[in-house]
C-alpha cells in the first residue's frame, strides 16, 4: 500500500525573499552558496505542485529609505532600490535554471533587454506553465516597500498566500535578537498586526493582504528545505489569517 504525498496548504503563492536573506553571511551582495539553496527550495516549492512567485528585496545591494537618509531624494532612492532587485531577480532566475527549474523574471520597471515587463496577463501565463516567476521592480512606483510589493502581487495573480521569509521563525512582540523575552505569536488577524504595530511587514502591506482575504505565512528561511516545508504546514511559523 502506498502512501499519499502531503498535500500542501495553498497551491498558488507569492514568496518574499528580502535581499538580507541572499547574501547570507557576507556583508553586502550575493552569496553563491545561499543562492543555490533558495533555488532549491523554490524548485522543491513548484515540484509539489505549487505555483511560485518570488517577489525579490534589494537591501543587499541598496535599499531606498538608507539612501534617502544619505542625502539622496527619496523618489530617486527608491528607483536606486528598484534597480537592486532586478539585480536579485535576474541572479535568482539563472540559479534556478541551473538546477532545471524553469523561471522567468518580469519587472514592473520596463527593460526589455534584460527581462520580460510585468504584466498580470503574462505572470499567468507562466504560472499555469510551471515556471517559477520573480516578480522584480517592487510595485514599480517609489514610497511603496517590496513587502506591499508581494502583497499586491497576491492579490493581482490571485495567489492563496504570501509566505514571508525572514531570518526568524515567526512574528514576535518584538526583534528576539534584541530581545530574548520577546514572545512569539502563532496566529494573529490582520488587524491585530497592525495595531500591534508589528514590523514584520509595513502597514500597507498588512492592510492590503486583509483587504483581499491574503494570509500571510511568516517563517524562517535559514534551513534548507524551509520553503516547501512551510508550504507543507511543517516546522515553526506565524499565521497571518483574515
Amino acid at each position: 500500500m502506498t502512501t499519499k504525498s502531503p498535500k500542501p496548504l495553498f497551491s498558488r503563492v507569492v514568496v518574499k525573499l528580502s535581499g538580507e536573506a541572499l547574501m547570507g553571511p557576507d556583508t553586502h551582495g550575493l552569496h553563491a552558496p545561499t543562492m543555490e539553496r533558495m533555488a532549491a527550495d523554490l524548485k522543491a516549492a513548484a515540484d509539489l505542485g505549487v505555483q511560485v512567485a518570488v517577489v525579490v528585496g534589494g537591501g543587499n545591494f541598496f535599499r531606498g529609505l538608507q539612501g534617502a537618509d544619505k542625502g539622496i531624494e527619496r523618489a530617486r532612492a527608491d528607483s536606486i532600490g528598484m534597480l537592486a532587485t532586478v539585480m536579485n531577480a535576474l541572479a535568482m532566475e539563472g540559479a534556478l535554471e541551473k538546477i532545471g527549474q524553469p523561471a522567468r523574471v518580469l519587472s514592473a520597471v520596463a527593460m526589455p533587454s534584460l527581462c520580460q515587463p510585468y504584466s498580470r496577463q503574462a505572470a499567468l501565463a507562466h504560472l499555469v506553465k510551471r515556471r517559477v516567476i520573480i516578480l522584480a521592480g517592487g510595485t514599480g512606483n517609489p514610497f511603496f516597500t517590496t513587502d506591499t510589493g508581494a502583497a499586491l502581487r497576491a492579490a493581482e495573480l490571485s495567489c492563496d498566500a504570501v509566505m514571508k521569509a525572514t531570518q526568524v521563525d515567526g512574528i514576535y512582540t518584538s526583534d528576539p535578537k534584541k530581545n530574548p523575552d520577546a514572545k512569539r505569536y502563532e496566529r494573529l488577524t490582520h488587524d491585530e498586526a497592525i495595531a500591534r504595530k508589528l514590523q514584520v511587514m509595513d502597514t500597507a502591506a498588512f492592510a492590503l493582504a486583509r483587504d483581499n482575504g491574503i494570509p500571510i505565512v511568516v517563517f524562517s528561511v535559514d534551513e534548507p528545505g524551509a520553503i516547501p516545508s512551510a508550504l507543507l504546514g511543517k516546522g515553526r511559523a506565524t499565521y497571518v489569517m483574515p
